[in-house]
């Protein structure tokens, strides 16, 4: 099992830029998938971004170009940075983990960080 902790949430006046960290608790080179999602109030969850063991990573259409995900193995620890910032970014959002491969069927979650963007 392996634990995730999210931290880097916060308010943010749009066009503006934050790195989410989620930091786990075992190796994540032994985690083929780990991704971010977020969820607004009222609305579904929803895939942000995902990346994979062997480098491959996927962005949601929403985000592409504004945000990036990374992991650092020595650190075990996935990152989101956001930049170019929208009101519409503002959500909870959370860290996902799967030892295998899956394109959205997790089964480690973080707690979640919130994100406010201010217009």
């Amino acid at each position: 099992q392996v634990q995730l902790v999210e931290s880097g949430g916060g308010l943010v006046q749009a066009g503006g830029s934050l790195r989410l960290s989620c930091a786990a608790s075992d190796s994540i080179f032994r985690i083929n998938a780990m991704a971010w999602y977020r969820q607004a109030p009222g609305k579904q969850r929803e895939l942000v971004a995902v990346t994979f063991s062997g480098g491959r990573t996927n962005y949601a259409d929403s985000v592409k170009g504004r945000f990036t995900i990374s992991r650092d193995n020595a650190k075990n620890t996935l990152y989101l940075q956001m930049n170019s910032l929208k009101p519409e970014d503002t959500a909870v959002y959370y860290c996902a983990g799967n030892y295998g491969y899956t394109e959205d069927d997790y089964r480690y979650w973080g707690q979640g960080t919130q994100v406010t963007v201010s217009s």
